[in-house]
């Protein structure tokens, strides 16, 4: 049951950024969607390594690589 509440838990982090960014709610540059992004796929790779699903641990583990490389990029002075 706490892999479930968990999973459900990463994926609702993920589909806040997008549905948050999508709706304009919060910008894709700012660390609050890197750090939802890297949070929810980072609790999800964890929950796809018990037991090993191969497709989705190279999702999650990429999204969660990708995410936290944008959280620590440097930005461009806008």
């Amino acid at each position: 049951m706490a892999r479930q509440i968990a999973s459900f838990l990463g994926a609702l982090l993920i589909l806040f950024a997008y549905g948050g960014h999508q709706l304009k709610w919060i910008d894709a540059r700012r660390p609050l969607y890197n750090v939802l992004n890297a949070v929810g796929s980072a609790i999800l790779a964890y929950i796809a390594f018990h037991p090993f699903q191969v497709g989705f641990v190279v999702l999650e583990v990429t999204w969660t690589l990708i995410s936290i490389y944008a959280l620590f990029r440097r930005q461009p002075n806008v």
